[in-house]
């Protein structure tokens, strides 16, 4: 059975610094181990900040990124040029400034990509990059809305409940852009570590509810667990409805 640890920082400007050196030791260990590694980038503000974190650090060298394999948990659905986009969100803030091996670097499709606004193709196209073939993933980043969603699977959406496939289509997202495409409960957990990294009281509610054992349909969240580990990453904020004392590092 995995194993649950919470972590609470105390301002979103550590938290995301602290991932972010976290990030580079988990990765070095895993290629030490291996070879090789793999992460799942996840996008929002905490998400970007834990990557220009990481290109800002010293020690972010440590890590081969020749050997380091990357995927999105999710992704808008909007033209590569888009400003919405995790992808280039993610480039700017950190993989452009890496040498990473381009075939490893794993993205959704963009909606003037090959197959123009065909959102299904696209997400089809994405899950057969995750074959049973494709080892889990060793690390996957994730955030989480004051709803309760995570990645783009949203409370008692179709996306949800799905069993079966690893990738889908999301239409009627009740925040912008409505249609975008990502990986389901099932593939979050082949997972080894799932990191719940975010901040903000307006988070506060969904994660006091996931932490107390809420249904993953109301609070998708909840139903984020790594294979090995799920790690949540807070700030004060994030964390001031939590009733137990979690461990707070104090640098």
């Amino acid at each position: 059975m995995s194993k649950t640890e919470v972590v609470v920082y105390e301002n979103p400007d550590l938290l995301a610094a602290a991932t972010a050196a976290r990030l580079v030791t988990r990765l070095v260990d895993v290629q030490a181990a291996k070879g090789s590694a793999s992460v799942v980038l996840t996008g929002g503000g905490t998400g970007i900040a834990i990557l220009r974190e990481l290109r800002d650090s010293s020690a972010r060298d440590a890590i081969d990124w020749s050997r380091l394999d990357v995927y999105w948990g999710d992704e808008r659905f909007v033209p590569a040029d888009s400003d919405e986009r995790n992808e280039k969100q993610a480039r700017e803030a950190l993989l452009d400034h890496v040498p990473l091996d381009p075939k490893r670097v794993h993205a959704m499709a963009p909606s003037d990509g090959e197959f123009g606004e065909d959102v299904d193709a696209a997400a089809a196209a994405y899950a057969k990059i995750l074959t049973p073939e494709v080892p889990a993933f060793d690390i996957m980043l994730l955030g989480l809305g004051g709803e309760g969603h995570t990645a783009s699977i949203f409370p008692e959406s179709p996306a949800v409940f799905e069993k079966e496939r690893s990738v889908v289509a999301v239409r009627d997202c009740p925040k912008p852009p409505p249609t975008r495409i990502s990986l389901t409960l099932p593939a979050i957990r082949r997972a080894q570590d799932i990191w719940l990294v975010t901040g903000g009281e307006a988070k506060a509610d969904a994660v006091s509810q996931a932490l107390a054992g809420a249904g993953e349909v109301q609070i998708p969240v909840a139903g984020a667990r790594g294979s090995r580990r799920t790690l949540w990453l807070l700030d004060r904020g994030s964390a001031s409805k939590l009733t137990k004392v979690y461990q707070t590092p104090t640098a």
